[in-house]
């Protein structure tokens, strides 16, 4: 099926260029989000007189999602979530916590722009494409952690795992304190009750 972009459509076509695509696609995807028009003569010849005019409201809106992507992009947003201890998630973050979190932060972000590659289901932090302007694209981090102090302790730079260990290791060393705690405790016990040592017997003159 053949259409004309109204816009840039990533790994597609720059606006004006009229393609080929599935049916499927060009119904549900560009036909239905306003990307494309059927590739009928009568809509050519109606992109053409409004080509103009197009490509001025394009260049708007690009300058606009420019100047917030200047803002936007790298910027590192917390996503509290409960988890195992492992660092499983029960459930995933999707582009709407993405968005959600972003505009939290005062960053008017709709999940449509939000792309997620892979499932979220891991503590740690996870990088997030954006998706501003067809000729726009920003990255975004998603800190997903249990608690803000966790989040803040990633953010530092230490994984989950590290946490984990360095917990289980305070915790062993807490317990060897508390045995040697009790096992001195134990000796100055046991020095108190000692009964007290017998002067030895003097030898008696042999005649």
């Amino acid at each position: 099926m053949q259409v004309i972009l109204l816009e840039r459509v990533a790994k597609l076509g720059q606006m004006g260029d009229v393609v080929d695509v599935k049916p499927g696609y060009a119904r549900n995807y560009l036909l239905l989000q306003g990307k494309a028009l059927t590739a009928s003569q009568a809509n050519i010849d109606s992109f053409e007189a409004q080509k103009a005019q197009l490509e001025a409201r394009n260049l708007e809106t690009r300058k606009e999602a420019e100047d917030m992507g200047n803002r936007l992009d790298g910027q590192q947003f917390v996503v509290i979530r409960q988890a195992s201890d492992g660092g499983s998630l029960y459930g995933s973050v999707t582009t709407r916590d993405a968005a959600e979190a972003a505009s939290e932060a005062g960053f008017s972000l709709d999940r449509k722009q939000v792309v997620i590659e892979q499932p979220i289901k891991e503590l740690g932090l996870h990088t997030v494409n954006v998706t501003l302007h067809p000729e726009v694209d920003v990255t975004i981090t998603l800190n997903v952690a249990r608690s803000p102090e966790e989040a803040e302790l990633q953010a530092s730079g230490k994984s989950i795992q590290e946490l984990a260990a360095e917990e289980e290791a305070a915790a062993e060393f807490e317990i060897s304190e508390l045995f040697d705690d009790i096992g001195g405790a134990a000796a100055d016990d046991f020095g108190d009750d000692a009964p007290a040592a017998q002067p030895e017997a003097e030898e008696e003159p042999k005649e």
